[in-house]
């Protein structure tokens, strides 16, 4: 569709095979906690699970992430063996009954990542851009594997107490570019992008954010939008979690029309359509 971006150019290699961004990608969520603010406790079964994964690859996901750590504002700390047991057996079951399937571990913790990429996934996800855990930046380099570099600040329990920015788009993008350079430094090839909506920021940065994140492409590197049912949405409809579809279906339409290559969803199957609809 010719008024949208395009940034078919792009590329990441994940588990040995090419993922090109002609299309845009959805990466489905897939939540193992006990307390996340939207599905929690949902799937924290191996047998939901795993049922779970099979309906999200038959709606389309071309990536599932995979979560056993809530970091909604305000959520607690976890030891990393906790996230491992919870994370892990669930991993390796995915993986037997869908070898094909592209796998992202949504976590901050080197050690998790390191042992889920291990047990067969591709992709790590970092909410915290290496910040938390000193070790993430070596791990991934070690691994060579893709990594999805979120833009926050503090830690997710205190995280919404540092909301002071000069530009937020300009704070951000100084942010990306000083870790681009140590990853690019330790010779990670494949990057990409979470300007990390809901994360240190206000309702109106977020938005300022959503409506210039086309910025972000100076850098050249694939952009993940993770607005899905966020309290940006409910919050300034004054609705329910569980009523913010519409509100979340609007903004990843904006999102891609922007340029965004890769949707974060907890709505597999809707933003699919809206993919559909657009390319």
């Amino acid at each position: 569709m010719s008024t949208l971006h395009t940034h078919s150019c792009q590329s990441i290699v994940a588990g040995g095979k090419l993922i090109s961004f002609e299309l845009p990608k959805i990466m489905a969520i897939l939540n193992l906690t006990p307390d996340s603010f939207y599905d929690g406790g949902k799937y924290n079964s191996i047998e939901h699970a795993v049922a779970k994964a099979e309906e999200l690859l038959n709606q389309g996901a071309d990536i599932i992430d995979i979560g056993a750590f809530s970091s909604r504002p305000g959520a607690k700390l976890i030891s990393a063996q906790e996230e491992m047991d919870r994370a892990l057996p669930i991993i390796e079951e995915i993986v037997l009954r869908f070898p094909q399937a592209l796998l992202s571990i949504d976590t901050f913790r080197s050690e998790v990542a390191e042992t889920a990429i291990k047990a067969g996934v591709q992709i790590i996800n970092d909410v915290s851009g290496g910040t938390i855990d000193e070790n993430m930046f070596d791990t991934v380099a070690k691994l060579q594997v893709p990594y999805v570099l979120m833009h926050m600040r503090g830690l997710p329990e205190t995280m919404q107490n540092e909301t002071s920015y000069d530009d937020i788009v300009t704070d951000v993008a100084t942010y990306f570019g000083e870790k681009i350079s140590k990853l690019r430094s330790l010779g990670v090839k494949d990057i990409v992008l979470d300007p990390g909506f809901g994360f240190a920021k206000t309702q109106e940065q977020n938005y300022e954010l959503l409506h210039r994140v086309d910025e972000l492409h100076y850098f050249g590197l694939p952009i993940l939008g993770g607005i899905s049912r966020k309290s940006m949405i409910h919050k300034k409809l004054n609705i329910q979690p569980d009523e913010s579809l519409i509100g979340t279906t609007v903004l990843n339409t904006l999102l891609l029309s922007k340029g965004v290559q890769i949707l974060r969803v907890h709505d597999m199957k809707e933003a699919k359509q809206i993919v559909d609809l657009l390319f």
